[in-house]
């Protein structure tokens, strides 16, 4: 199979769930059982939560990395990088992407807290700061099950990654500070790690990606894509989804006490979280549609605008406010919800194949 060949026609969404593996299949259960032992873990074992939090490099946790360079690397490996140049150069995708994150997606973040919490400031402000650290990492996942475009997967993840280095600390600053200011709202003072966002954006991306290529490149001259896509990646995808799985039980066991002792306040910052989420995945569908991107860039588009970069939001709050924060648990409660409901839209994305044209449809990315 050359590069030049077409991909193959896109399935129906119940042909590609009948398609799936068990472990592809049943996710959501197997979702919900990892969150369960993290939870479980977190709560009964005495001092692992502490020995987890101690494991780390700077402001890097290692099991978490550990996690989430196994559930990447298969993804990026998956991605034909000679077809990139098709999606560079489709301004409406990148502008709309763009637009999404970087103005859209943080201003609601910010209007939800406000109106919702209005009484909380700390799991206030922890929600602003989940609004403005971009997904880079389980995006590839949830794009991936739903049969989004790889190629435009890695190069929004790619863009948001370059953008979150350099807007992160000023988008704080103007929504935090100059904003609130403006609307005669409360204030807060937060000071960012310009260093501590490099870091992360290089471990959690920069690795992954990297091996991702050199292992496509490699593979592909020593033994053809045939081989390397019909017989290496089928091999190699399971890895991705045990590596979001482990990822889950590790950062449910950092904070399982913490969000079993206060029930009530995680269903508090739950709310705004379920509106963001459902709003900004409808605005990436809609928006998608409205321009004729296809399902497969649509659902790319709609899933890079809705996930959030739930590590860098952790970070930023525990070393900005601290461990035992109200930040830092609204940081927390953020994949709490963001893992289930974006399965949740996972589905849903199949589902609403079917307002797209046959066309684009057949344009849609399938699964190894």
């Amino acid at each position: 199979m050359t590069s030049a060949e077409p991909r193959p026609a896109a399935r129906s969404d119940a042909e590609v769930v009948a398609g799936l593996s068990r472990l592809d299949r049943f996710l959501p259960v197997w979702i919900v059982v990892a969150m369960a032992v993290g939870l479980v873990l977190g709560r009964t074992v005495d001092g692992l939560d502490d020995a987890l939090d101690q494991a780390k490099i700077g402001s890097v946790s290692l099991p978490i990395a550990v996690g989430l360079l196994v559930m990447m690397y298969p993804v990026l490996a998956k991605v034909r990088y000679d077809e990139t140049h098709r999606v560079t150069g489709d301004r409406r995708l990148l502008a709309a992407s763009l637009v999404l994150n970087w103005v859209i997606g943080p201003a609601l973040m910010f209007a939800l807290a406000w109106l919702l919490l209005p009484d909380l400031p700390e799991f206030r402000t922890g929600l602003i700061i989940v609004g403005l650290a971009r997904c880079i990492a389980m995006v590839l996942i949830w794009n991936d099950l739903a049969c989004g475009d790889r190629e435009a997967a890695a190069v929004l993840v790619a863009i948001n990654s370059v953008f979150q280095v350099f807007a992160f600390s000023a988008l704080g600053w103007f929504y935090l500070q100059t904003l609130p200011g403006w609307l005669g709202l409360e204030t807060t003072s937060a000071d960012f790690s310009f260093w501590a966002i490099t870091v992360s954006v290089l471990v959690f991306l920069g690795i992954p990606l990297v091996a991702g290529f050199l292992t496509r490149t490699i593979g592909e001259r020593a033994k053809g894509r045939e081989w390397y896509e019909e017989t290496f990646l089928p091999r190699l995808g399971p890895w991705a989804l045990y590596g979001l799985l482990f990822t889950i039980v590790v950062l449910f066991a950092l904070q399982g006490d913490a969000i079993t002792s206060e029930p009530f306040d995680v269903v508090r910052i739950a709310v705004p979280l379920l509106v963001y989420f459902a709003v900004t995945f409808a605005l990436g569908m809609v928006v998608g549609r409205w321009l004729g991107l296809g399902y497969a860039k649509t659902a790319t588009l709609a899933f890079t605008a809705s996930g959030n970069n739930f590590e860098l939001a952790i970070a930023v709050a525990i070393g900005t406010f601290g461990v035992t924060s109200g930040q830092a648990l609204a940081g927390v409660v953020g994949p709490l919800i963001e893992v289930p409901v974006l399965v949740g839209l996972v589905y849903v994305a199949l589902w609403a194949r079917r307002f797209f044209p046959s066309t684009d449809a057949a344009r849609g990315v399938t699964r190894d």
